[in-house]
């Protein structure tokens, strides 16, 4: 049985061409964060306010406390300090509360929350 002329099939053509395409230019990394710059300054803002919470309560909170936080978080002007169990969080809400006005001076901050985060 003789094969069929590819014009009886369907499908695509049987010539290509490379009219109406366009080429996909090819981006630098450079190119692709300078457009993403917006978000990264963002992301980097919040990681040095992330790293100053840290280092503020480090030296603030007695060692065996800090050891157990396992996050802190600055947004929409809400300190969020996160530890890892219940009772770490009962006992760093009541070191917080000494805490608080020294807190506020270092920052201009709305309202304080301590989280349970396990690691």
């Amino acid at each position: 049985m003789p094969k069929k002329v590819r014009r009886d099939k369907r499908g695509s053509s049987p010539m290509r061409t490379g009219a109406g395409r366009t080429l996909r230019r090819l981006h630098s990394v450079k190119d692709l964060l300078a457009q993403r710059a917006p978000a990264l300054t963002r992301v980097t803002h919040q990681a040095a306010r992330a790293d100053f919470w840290n280092q503020w309560l480090s030296l603030h909170l007695p060692a065996e406390l800090r050891a157990r936080i396992s996050g802190v978080i600055e947004r929409d002007g809400t300190l969020v300090i996160c530890a890892e169990s219940a009772a770490w969080s009962a006992r760093l809400r009541y070191s917080i509360q000494e805490l608080e006005p020294q807190i506020h001076a270092a920052a201009d901050l709305t309202a304080i929350r301590v989280r349970v985060l396990p690691r």
